[in-house]
Order: C-alpha cells, then sequence, then structure tokens
C-alpha cells in the first residue's frame, strides 16, 4: 500500500479516541485497543479519515475536541452522533443480543427482535450517509466488524462506487448456524455489497462462502490458499481470511522497561514458590470462565502436588455491567471463586486470586511477565490477542501457553501451545497438570518458536495485507 497515495478511510463502531466529563469540562484522549493500534499509523500516513460513534452524550462539544485531537494525531475523525434509542436498539440489541450470540455459536444466548433489526438498519445507514458525503472517488474505504455489516450495501445504493473493504473481528457462523437467522439474507448480501471482506480464519471464511452459495445471484469461480472468488452479478467479490496480530516489537519493547520488570518482581515475590497461571478476559459469557474454574479444581484434585505450589490469577475486565445476564455471570464467578477457595486453601496459600477490575498498562505487562502459565480458554473467540500478548511479553521464552481450540489463534499457535477444548473438564485439567510439569527445556523451545512466528506475522503485516488484496481486487460497480 506504501506506493499508494490514496486516502485510506476507516470506519468503525467506536472512534480512536474516548470523550469523557472531568470535574466541569470535557477532555478527549487517545482509545485504546488491537484495532487502534493497528490502523492508526496507516490512517496518519494516508492523511485519512476515521468514522465512528463518538460514545459520549450530546453535550460534549464533539466537533470542536475531535478537530483538536485530530490535528495532534494527524488525521481527521468524523463523528456519527447517536441517540439513547440508536445505541440501545443497534448497539445494545441487535449487535450483542443477536449476531454477537449468534458468531460465537451460542445460540442459546440470542435474541431475535424486529424492532432491534429495523434499527441496526437504520443506524447502518447513517453511518453511510454521513459517509457518502465525505467521500471522494478515490478513497479506499475500510469498515469494520460485525456492528457495521450493511454499511457497504447502504453506500452502493447511495451511489458511491469507491473500493469497499470489510473485515469482520469475530467469528462468523456455519451456514445452518446462520439459518436461524430470520435476516440472514439481508446479512449476507450486506457483505456481499463490499469487494473484499476478510475473515480472521480459514474456517470463518468456508463458513461465509458455504453460506453466501446458497443465494441464487452468487456463484464460486475460484479457490486459491488466502482467498475466494465470488461472482455476484456483474461484480467479482473477494473473501479472504487475514489473522489480526499485535504490533509485537512494541510490546516486547514495553515489557522491558525497569517499572514493569519491578512490577512483575513484586507480583512474584507476593506469591513466591509458586508457579503462577495467568487468565485474562472480559466479562463475558463467550470465555468459558465457569469451565475454567472448574478445570482448574479438578487439577488440584488431579495432580495435588499443585496445592501450594500454584495459584490462578484470573482478572476479570468489568463489561456490560447493567445488563442482568452480565451481572448474573459475575454472581456465578463469584460463588465459584469463593466455593473452590474454601475447598482448598491453606495457611498462606489461597488457590484462585480473582480480580474484578482492569489493570493499568504497566500492571498488565508485569502479569504477562511473572506469570508461567496462560489459560485462554474461550468457548468461542475470532481471535483471541492477549494470546499472542502474553507470548510477546515472555521475555525469558519460559511461559506455557493453554489455548482453546477454538480460539481464532489456535490456526496459528496450536503447534506450540497445548490446545484444549473447554467444554473437556477433564482435559483441560490434564493440560493444567502437563504445564505444571513441563521441563525448563520444552517450555523454551515452544515459547521461543511461538514468539518467532508472531514477530514475522505481527499487525503491520496483517494492515498490508489486507490492502494489497484491496488494491488487487477486481472493481466493477
Amino acid at each position: 500500500m506504501n506506493d499508494d497515495n490514496r486516502r485510506m478511510v476507516v470506519v468503525s463502531n467506536r472512534l480512536p479516541a474516548v470523550i469523557h466529563p472531568n470535574e466541569d469540562r470535557w477532555e478527549i484522549e487517545a482509545g485504546s485497543g488491537g484495532l487502534v493500534t493497528a490502523l492508526e499509523p496507516v490512517v496518519q500516513a494516508h492523511q485519512g479519515l476515521w468514522i465512528g460513534w463518538p460514545g459520549c452524550s450530546e453535550e460534549a462539544p464533539v466537533e470542536a475536541l475531535l478537530e483538536q485531537f485530530g490535528q495532534q494525531r494527524g488525521y481527521r475523525l468524523l463523528p456519527v452522533p447517536l441517540s439513547e434509542d440508536q445505541v440501545q436498539g443497534y448497539y445494545h440489541g441487535f449487535s450483542n443480543e443477536t449476531l454477537w450470540p449468534l458468531f460465537h455459536d451460542l445460540l442459546g444466548h440470542c435474541r431475535f427482535d424486529t424492532g432491534t433489526w429495523k434499527v441496526y438498519r437504520e443506524v447502518n445507514d447513517l453511518f453511510a450517509r454521513v459517509m457518502a458525503d465525505q467521500l471522494s472517488e478515490s478513497d479506499l474505504v475500510w469498515v469494520h466488524d460485525y456492528q457495521l455489516v450493511l454499511v457497504g450495501d447502504c453506500l452502493r445504493r447511495l451511489g458511491c462506487h469507491q473500493r469497499l473493504g470489510y473485515f469482520l473481528h469475530i467469528p462468523f457462523p456455519s451456514p445452518d448456524l446462520l439459518r436461524r437467522l430470520p435476516w440472514k439474507d439481508e446479512i449476507l448480501r450486506g457483505l456481499l455489497a463490499y469487494d473484499l471482506i476478510g475473515f480472521q480464519t480459514l474456517r470463518d471464511r468456508r463458513n461465509f462462502v458455504n453460506g453466501a452459495a446458497q443465494l441464487p445471484e452468487v456463484t464460486i469461480i475460484g479457490r486459491q490458499r488466502y482467498h475466494t472468488l465470488l461472482q455476484v452479478g456483474e461484480r467479482v467479490v473477494r473473501a479472504g481470511h487475514f489473522p489480526i496480530s499485535i504490533d509485537v516489537s512494541d510490546f516486547e519493547r514495553r515489557a522491558r522497561a525497569p517499572e514493569v520488570d519491578e512490577a512483575a518482581w513484586y507480583l512474584h515475590e507476593n506469591l513466591e514458590g509458586r508457579q503462577l497461571i495467568l487468565g485474562i478476559d472480559r466479562l463475558d459469557y463467550t470465555k468459558g470462565l465457569q469451565e475454567r474454574f472448574l478445570a482448574f479444581e479438578r487439577a488440584l484434585e488431579i495432580c495435588p502436588e499443585m496445592r501450594g505450589k500454584s495459584s490462578l490469577l484470573q482478572i476479570v475486565v468489568p463489561s456490560r455491567t447493567d445488563v442482568p445476564e452480565y451481572q448474573r455471570h459475575k454472581e456465578m464467578l463469584d460463588r465459584e471463586t469463593g466455593r473452590i477457595n474454601s475447598r482448598f486453601a491453606e495457611a498462606g496459600w489461597v488457590p484462585i486470586h480473582y480480580l474484578y477490575r482492569s489493570l493499568d498498562p504497566v500492571q498488565l505487562l508485569a502479569h504477562y511477565r511473572a506469570c508461567e502459565i496462560a489459560l485462554i480458554t474461550p468457548l468461542r473467540d475470532g481471535m483471541n490477542l492477549v494470546a499472542k500478548e502474553y507470548c510477546a511479553c515472555s521475555l525469558d521464552n519460559n511461559g506455557v501457553l493453554i489455548l482453546s481450540e477454538f480460539a481464532g489463534a489456535a490456526d496459528q499457535m496450536g503447534r506450540d501451545a497445548l490446545l484444549v477444548n473447554p467444554y473437556d473438564i477433564d482435559g483441560t485439567a490434564e493440560a493444567i497438570c502437563r504445564a505444571f510439569h513441563m521441563p525448563q527445556e520444552e517450555r523454551q523451545r515452544r515459547m521461543r518458536r511461538l514468539r518467532q512466528d508472531l514477530r514475522r506475522n505481527d499487525v503491520h503485516r496483517w494492515v498490508d495485507l489486507f490492502m494489497r488484496n484491496l488494491l488487487a481486487v477486481s472493481h466493477r460497480h
């Protein structure tokens, strides 16, 4: 993409800036997260435009704050203002009560509601109308994630002919599961309006292609290693898989900082003489936290030498705290922690250290560095960047990664991680015992290979690969 001077337009649910009140005034600061880290340098390099919901109430001086922020960062930010009802229906409703559980294979959590579907369509159309006024003919447009599936189709109907790319950060369901969605054809046709549709894994790409091929206007005209070509009327659409990654060198550099070193030492000093097992997740039913606690409990039963010699440090980052289902999930985790600790705790040793809060950057990196084992066992995950962050920060190559086979990261990291089925409590417990007893030489060999592969396939390669594919796609509207 380096030799192409076109402007890059990124579209995501949230802008890469956080606006919040501080006493009697409003402040703006940079957002965090993998997407911002990955895309901001490219948007800056192309004096680009980032479009999204500002995520604050209407009384905030959004335009002035975003202009100030954009001047500092070297690109423009364009807000899509949403009412409280729109946020409720489009984001909390259809995006997170319908698409999120369905795409994570958890049908029992799905809510199919015509009202929230209508708001979802309305908001996607609003995004497209805000964008259409801003686009020039040569722009490259990259839309992100499940909240904005229909934006491409809305843009086409408004007469926009730009190259449109789309990337789905979460899994894509099998055709059989997608059939449950009353609006599946609209979702599939919405995706087919883009020139390039990117998925995390080959499985996700195949699921989409097999679903789309059931539409009468779609024909598969070519399959290659990394993408499939679909004929849609007179257009050719490319569906590819591009596993997202992290800025590995940045994580390594920050993990070496003296304050991280000190915090990691302090963490281990407080929990001396034991192997630390790290779990770090948002509060969400897809993360397999109950199953993880049960597997750790089982490991303590079948591997009694772990008692007093290992502890699970489980960080749960608060999320959607106002949603009753998430409140119940937290209450269940509180109960399980109390039950397991009361069953196994001894003087000077507690099996599970459970923290319900987010960690600041130094503490996060210190936890990655201090823990000998990472237990990353989602029931389903698009990728799971925590697995990659943990490996990048294992500077002494001493960590063991236990990873769910249902995380997208398993496709790349499965050879050197210990893969588990999180529903298999005994199997996961055995993997925990194996990691606890793993010889130093094997630990280092596995982690060294994981980190070498990460360096080869970092986030910059992900962006470059996607943009080169977008430029290469045959383009006719």
